[in-house]
Parts: C-alpha cells; sequence; structure tokens
C-alpha cells in the first residue's frame, strides 16, 4: 500500500524569540504555516497572547509584546542511517 504526500500530516516548526530571554521556544505543530502565520499576525495587530499547540497537545502562549520573531517552515524528515548526505 502506498500512501501519497498529501496524506501524511504536514508537520510545521516553529521558532519563537522572547525578549529578555537567552533561548528560543522550538517545537512542531500540526497546524500549517499559513494557519501559524495568520494566528501570529492576529496576535501582533490586537496585542493579544499568541496561543499555539504542538503536535502532543500543549498548548503555547506568549503574549505578544513579548514577541521577538517567529520562524516558520515545514519540519524536514529525519534521515537514518550513515551515508553521506
Amino acid at each position: 500500500m502506498s500512501v501519497k504526500k498529501s496524506d501524511i500530516a504536514v508537520k510545521s516548526e516553529v521558532r519563537i524569540a522572547v525578549i529578555r530571554v537567552a533561548s528560543d521556544i522550538v517545537f512542531e505543530s500540526s497546524m500549517s504555516t499559513i494557519d501559524i502565520k495568520s494566528a501570529v499576525t492576529e496576535a501582533l495587530t490586537a496585542g493579544t497572547p499568541l496561543t499555539l499547540s504542538d503536535v502532543r497537545g500543549h498548548e503555547i502562549i506568549v503574549p505578544a509584546d513579548k514577541i521577538g520573531y517567529v520562524e516558520i517552515g515545514e519540519s524536514a524528515s529525519r534521515r537514518v542511517g550513515f551515508g553521506a548526505a
């Protein structure tokens, strides 16, 4: 049985830099990059907290005025083995 790429759940990797915090918040989300981008834009425009969820169902809440930047991208599939890339 073959599985089409469109049938596989696409995960997005999200990195949020918080102002005056040394480390970034990094997690994978089952939300699409478009949905994440619109949630970030809405939070920044309205001044409300940014609320996203990760693939395990945990919620990440960041105050909009503390967001330094948000980086969104599709998760790269992890390679297994010792072959040259």
